[in-house]
């Protein structure tokens, strides 16, 4: 127990030689555990960098014999009391501890692996720096290249209230019994149950599971479909709420999704340091400040070619990859989409014709707003486009544009059975209806 707090108190170390006091980027209950660690449990001379000992002490005025160091105090800072600390540093080394225990019950005695993320060219093996766009074969990869390695690799040195190891549970299968089982929560009662296993059962679960099944991202709880990894993670946090927003309700996993999603109900005056705009939330705030100042840059994980843009990265992966893109199916009928909100405006508005916008004037409803300004032109008869060479005035901009072929003698409607060309379309039809209609089937 004592070399793996070493490890990752020296780790500390390491970047207070680097970099400064490095417990400035650390979560409020990681210091209270690296407080407790360093004073407490690990002598003066095993660490790599004894100095941060006195950082640690004199941040917080803590007495200590190891150090005299202290600083002074500032208005508005709170100092903490040595037996405050030593409580919530027990509490947090005790819950992180207990679910380490558990996931190393689970990865020891299943064929369940570990995902670090998805980037780049696809999945991304939690141990190593192996990459596999189809998530069968990072399973595969893991238990044959990774076997009996059941800690949390990448993620170790998290605190509690950043982890949230994400498990592929696709064929769960006991290791001690071969017997299939179906959903995480079923596994761990049959490790307890079946097998007399402990598992802790009085903390919150921080550990997602996911089910793969080809190119459909599906979640294994309610079976909802994301057309994205990312996207499909964030939805997980709607079943596993440990931490509940007390503005919208909004669930998550860990302390630290909710604090990134408290950015959200920030309001106020944010002004932006590069042009001084103003915004009205921090969100808002911190996006404009990225697309339009700092930029964040997404790489491709085949050629490293940088785009300022997700999307354009999207389609560069396609055209000069061959990666196919992301698509959701819609159940009704099967036709595809390249976003989930595309499939459900198609649903809305093909299968459950929902009709959600009224004209004033009349009893005529429509789907979205679009179509009932384009109907409302009717009652308005407002004509705003207007033709620089003639200037005929047109009620809808794409009307103007057809007109506009006239002038550009573009006629792109060729009949197949005699060759003449119109500019529109509705022209051609004609003609085919009174020409040709006997050639017609």
């Amino acid at each position: 127990m004592i070399s793996v707090l070493l490890s990752d108190v020296n780790y500390l170390c390491l970047l207070h030689r680097m970099y400064g006091n490095p417990l400035n980027k650390l979560k409020r209950e990681d210091v209270f555990l690296f407080i407790y660690v360093i004073v407490k449990m690990i002598p003066a001379k095993l660490l790599f960098c004894p100095q941060l000992l006195c950082v640690v002490e004199g941040m917080y005025s803590l007495s200590s014999d190891r150090c005299t160091a202290t600083t002074p105090d500032v208005k508005g800072t709170a100092l903490v009391k040595m037996e405050d600390v030593k409580y919530k540093s027990q509490k947090a080394l005790k819950e992180l501890e207990k679910h380490r225990q558990n996931l190393f019950e689970i990865l020891k005695n299943s064929n369940a692996t570990l995902i670090r993320g998805r980037a780049g060219i696809g999945y991304m093996c939690n141990y190593c720096s192996a990459q596999f766009p189809d998530p069968a074969d990072l399973k595969i990869h893991t238990l044959e290249t990774h076997d009996g390695e059941y800690h949390l690799g990448f993620a170790q040195r998290r605190g509690i209230s950043e982890y949230i190891p994400k498990l592929d549970i696709t064929g769960l299968r006991c290791k001690l019994c071969n017997k299939s089982i179906d959903s995480l929560e079923s596994f761990k009662k049959h490790l307890i149950d079946d097998h007399k296993i402990h598992i802790h059962t009085n903390i919150n679960n921080h550990i997602i599971p996911f089910k793969f099944n080809g190119d459909v991202l599906q979640c294994c709880i309610c079976l909802a479909l994301f057309e994205k990894f990312k996207i499909l993670i964030g939805h997980m946090h709607s079943h596993y709420s440990n931490y509940v927003c007390n503005i919208c309700f909004a669930g998550f996993v860990n302390r630290s999704a909710l604090s990134r999603h408290s950015h959200n109900h920030k309001t106020g005056v944010f002004t932006c340091k590069y042009c001084e705009k103003g915004f009205n939330s921090l969100t808002k705030k911190v996006s404009h400040v990225r697309n339009a100042h700092t930029g964040k840059f997404y790489r491709c994980g085949y050629c490293n070619e940088v785009f300022k843009d997700y999307r354009l990265k999207e389609v560069h992966l396609t055209e000069a990859h061959g990666v196919p893109n992301p698509t959701v199916k819609c159940r009704a009928c099967d036709k595809e989409f390249a976003s989930k909100k595309a499939m459900k405006a198609h649903i809305n508005y093909t299968h459950l014709m929902e009709k959600r916008r009224s004209c004033d004037y009349c009893d005529k409803q429509f789907y979205g707003s679009s179509g009932l300004k384009r109907h409302m032109l009717k009652h308005t008869g407002e004509k705003k486009f207007q033709c620089g060479v003639c200037l005929k005035s047109y009620g809808r901009k794409t009307t103007l544009r057809e007109h506009m072929r006239i002038h550009n003698n573009d006629r792109r409607f060729k009949c197949d059975y005699c060759g003449q060309a119109f500019v529109q379309k509705c022209s051609w039809k004609a003609h085919i209806r009174s020409k040709h209609q006997d050639l017609v089937k």
